[in-house]
């Protein structure tokens, strides 16, 4: 039976160049692959997936509102389809994941998901939750924060490297804009932020007072 597979990690872990690397070993050997990615990860183009080693594909991609079932099932009419690969997985809805898993148990085509686990405060993507708790195997695959551990979380920074603890869930960026940390360092920049904030409300509350 085929099986529904996720691969998980931190920024800068290397997810899409083992994407990548997968889809061409299965091509390599006459095998027909789908990929997938995020309509909403344009970093490179839409429908592009890139590694940060300068490796890149097309890709079809997926919205909201895709039903990823239905087009894997309709692309199998044309031609033989050996394997689905989904990059940015955690952008997927919990709806998306379990159509993918029947693509899994009903057309007997494996799946492989790669992504991230948590965002920038450390909580769960809805596609990486779902995924988590559904897919046969789970990957983790390995990065390194800058104390040379392996890093865990994610760290949205601002335009001068400091930590953010608010925003929106979803705020696509590089290098310049997310850290990859181990948990230990993570909690510490997220506390460094808090008590910035803390001091900038304090100076503003003296400077109303005057």
């Amino acid at each position: 039976m085929a099986k529904l597979y996720f691969y998980y990690a931190s920024m800068n872990a290397g997810k899409s160049t083992v994407l990548l690397q997968t889809d061409f070993n299965y091509r390599e050997r006459g095998m027909g692959t789908i990929l997938y990615t995020a309509s909403i990860h344009d970093r490179s183009g839409r429908g592009i997936i890139d590694s940060r080693i300068g490796i890149t594909a097309q890709a079809n991609t997926f919205e909201p509102t895709s039903d990823l079932r239905a087009e894997i099932e309709a692309a199998l009419r044309k031609q033989p389809v050996h394997c689905v690969l989904v990059d940015e997985a955690q952008f997927l809805s919990r709806d998306h994941v379990l159509q993918l898993a029947s693509v899994c148990d009903e057309l007997d085509v494996p799946v492989l998901c790669y992504g991230l686990r948590t965002d920038f405060q450390g909580n769960l993507f809805e596609g990486s939750a779902t995924l988590l708790a559904l897919a046969d195997k789970l990957v983790e695959l390995k990065a390194v924060c800058e104390c040379g551990r392996k890093a865990t979380m994610n760290l949205r920074v601002d335009e001068e490297g400091r930590a953010l603890r608010a925003g929106a869930q979803t705020e696509i960026g590089g290098n310049d804009r997310y850290v990859a940390l181990c948990r230990r360092h993570f909690m510490e920049r997220l506390k460094e932020a808090e008590l910035r904030q803390l001091r900038f409300a304090l100076a503003d509350s003296v400077a109303a007072k005057r």
